[in-house]
């Protein structure tokens, strides 16, 4: 498996790059510590710097490894961290990662999520060796479901988070794309 990390992206209006500790403040005011962002997303309301804080010198120090991705949503016009794009699962021997990401409220409907999603996934099949990316959301979170029906990813079947735990699907709704723009169902 070829590696890349976290290396950056640009698009039209977003910079996605590491993570760095003067996002810090940007993180607290745009979502980590927003309940319905951190519901949506499905991750804990970190709401002190020091708790934010903590996570944030994590993911920094994962950078060392080549495995890790996780990018920083920063928007070019306000120079603003609006959001996070990242690989919550990395499946090495079948060549596949699983794709999250979240969107401050005040940024929503403006097609950010889509360009970042859309950027990730052109960017990681040109750079590393992946050959399936995959993502889901639960039917009740409209907004990711909005956001993943407009990507080039299709619906499918399930994803390698639930074969792997031998779980069907209850409630979720599974996208993919494979490096030719195709998945199994």
């Amino acid at each position: 498996m070829i590696h890349s990390g976290t290396f950056d992206i640009g698009t039209e209006r977003l910079l996605l790059r590491k993570f760095r500790m003067s996002d810090l403040e940007d993180m607290l005011r745009n979502w980590i510590a927003d309940p319905q962002i951190q519901h949506e997303y499905g991750e804990p309301v970190y709401s002190t710097p020091q708790e934010a804080g903590e996570l944030l010198r994590k993911w920094i120090s994962a950078y060392g490894f080549p495995d890790f991705y996780r990018w920083a949503i920063i928007e070019k016009e306000s120079g603003e961290n609006i959001g996070q794009i990242a690989f919550c699962r990395v499946y090495d021997d079948c060549l596949t990662a699983e794709i999250e990401y979240c969107i401050s409220s005040r940024y929503w409907g403006k097609g950010y999520a889509g360009e970042a999603l859309s950027a990730v996934i052109r960017e990681t099949f040109r750079k590393t060796g992946f050959r399936k990316l995959e993502a889901y959301h639960r039917k009740e979170n409209i907004k990711s479901g909005r956001v993943l029906e407009k990507s080039d990813m299709h619906i499918t079947n399930s994803v390698e988070r639930f074969k792997r735990a031998g779980e069907t699907p209850e409630g979720e709704v599974c996208y993919c794309i494979e490096r030719r723009n195709r998945c199994e169902t």
